[in-house]
């Protein structure tokens, strides 16, 4: 039976892939292209672009590329995501200094400072001990992000977590502890030494921060203020033990400019971006739902929260820097629930498109890339095909069950029913929270050490080759953009004006 399944699925290929003419074809096609990269594209970047998938792994997105052709129809392996067709590739070491295996602190203070910093903090350099306020001062780094607004560019931060999250924080915080996202989060010691909490940080330490959208409310209010869409359910309430109500504080410092707070996305939709200085959307008091869960009323997605952001920032002359996280792939994986992580890196993928019809080639240099992998994989010889969520065409030769082609390392999934492993075929393994079987059994699954990708296309993409290590990303977008260190070269940029390459040279003359 299985022999006969594997025969029947594995014909799966159209006519044309059986004639080596359509593979030697697709070939040179490929050749073709990959020639036209000898023109370098050395313009300056007027904007930048950093996509991060969190724990958005080599296997993630392969398993993402099957999903989004199997939700069109299509087997799903030939397909291409739209990171796919970025011409340039990398891969990044993703440790810690202090660790083989990272965090999402640390590795945000890398690419987003240049810096590598021990597990658990953001902002500052691996002189700092996570948790010691004291440690804090004098070790602080600066990020891309400020580079950006002190030369003049619009910025922005788009999450589908909170806005004080790992990842987006390490862009404007410098914090011994990820976990400090509230003063109700800190130690007494530590706010007694005069350290801050993250939500704070988030509107002082760069204090015109032109878009930030995502989730975390309730750390930007009063302890036990209602939260506005759900009044009364204590665990959404407001944190904050000093009473500042840290929304209204924004409000009044941009009252003399066209600004908007929205914390839904009828309010999101409704706004001119063309009339639009500033803007903070908070659309959730903790992180977003998955969006497989998303309720379409109130919270967008992450497609229409960039495609937002993108028409405010892009208004300034002198151009922009955004930061965007799909924040859940790595909240999915954690939870073993492999169908919400795929989904969401669908959706990153999909706003990586959408950026690219909103920006040009020739003066945005887009990056894509995820701060750590996850122990996830899939496998089993499964047919051209198969279901991603689907069963392997086999039973283990051990126990003589069935098992899905996902699988993790560690996690939740781990379940031994009466002395032995759970038969799958038993339960609904393709239901969204299903939670995939692990060799090892935890509460959560773990991040896993391997590099991960680095996808980057525009002025100066080439630079992001080979193998490097994770702080060296935003050194090349600042070079890109001429900010920060390195800028001699731009000076001859300056008296020849923007280059473009010979054949689009030539196709505008001709036009």
């Amino acid at each position: 039976h299985v022999l006969s399944v594997f025969i029947l699925v594995s014909c799966r290929c159209s006519e044309k892939e059986k004639n080596p003419l359509y593979w030697n074809s697709a070939a040179q096609h490929t050749l073709q292209n990959a020639l036209s990269l000898q023109e370098l594209n050395k313009n300056i970047a007027k904007n930048l672009i950093l996509f991060l998938g969190d724990g958005m792994g080599i296997s993630t997105v392969t398993a993402a590329r099957i999903l989004k052709g199997q939700l069109s129809g299509h087997s799903g392996e030939e397909t291409q995501l739209e990171m796919d067709k970025f011409p340039y590739v990398a891969l990044a070491k993703t440790y810690n200094t202090n660790a083989q295996v990272a965090d999402s602190a640390g590795t945000a203070t890398a690419y987003l400072c240049g810096v590598k910093a021990n597990e658990g903090t953001v902002g500052v350099s691996a002189a700092a001990i996570r948790g010691q306020c004291n440690t804090t001062y004098g070790n602080e780094v600066t990020s891309i992000l400020k580079w950006a607004k002190d030369a003049g560019k619009s910025v922005g931060i788009v999450t589908t977590t909170r806005v004080n999250h790992a990842t987006p924080s390490a862009a404007y915080a410098h914090c011994v502890n990820r976990e400090w996202l509230s003063d109700a989060e800190m130690p007494l010691e530590a706010l007694q030494e005069g350290c801050k909490d993250i939500a704070l940080q988030l509107f002082e330490n760069i204090p015109n921060i032109d878009v930030i959208m995502g989730g975390g409310r309730k750390y930007m209010f009063p302890s036990n203020m209602s939260d506005v869409e759900y009044p009364g359910e204590h665990k959404h309430m407001g944190t904050r033990r000093d009473g500042r109500n840290l929304v209204e504080e924004w409000k009044d410092r941009f009252k003399n400019h066209v600004t908007y707070y929205v914390w839904n996305r009828k309010d999101l939709l409704a706004i001119n971006p063309n009339n639009v200085d500033s803007m903070l959307g908070l659309f959730e008091p903790g992180d977003f739902p998955y969006d497989l869960e998303r309720n379409v009323e109130t919270d967008p997605s992450l497609t229409e929260m960039v495609e937002t952001a993108i028409k405010i920032l892009r208004k300034n002359p002198q151009g922009f820097y955004l930061l965007v996280e799909g924040g859940r792939i790595d909240h999915g994986h954690h939870e073993g629930k492999a169908k919400q992580a795929l989904h969401e890196t669908v959706e990153l993928d999909r706003a990586i498109g959408r950026a690219g019809l909103l920006t040009s080639i020739h003066d945005t240099l887009t990056v894509v890339t995820a701060d750590h992998s996850h122990v996830f994989n899939f496998g089993g010889y499964t047919p051209r095909g198969n279901p991603i969520f689907g069963l392997a065409p086999m039973l283990s030769d051990v126990d003589q069950k069935p098992f899905t082609s996902i699988l993790y390392g560690n996690g939740p999934g781990y379940k031994i029913v009466n002395g032995v492993r759970e038969n799958v075929s038993a339960v609904d393994y393709k239901q969204n929270n299903y939670q995939a079987q692990s060799a090892v059994p935890l509460r959560l699954e773990t991040h896993g050490g391997e590099d991960v990708a680095i996808f980057s296309k525009g002025p100066m993409a080439h630079l992001l080759h080979g193998v490097k290590e994770q702080n060296y990303i935003p050194h090349v977008m600042a070079y890109a953009a001429c900010i920060g260190q390195n800028r001699l070269h731009c000076r001859s940029f300056s008296n020849r004006g923007p280059q473009f390459p010979a054949s689009l040279a030539k196709a505008m003359l001709l036009c």
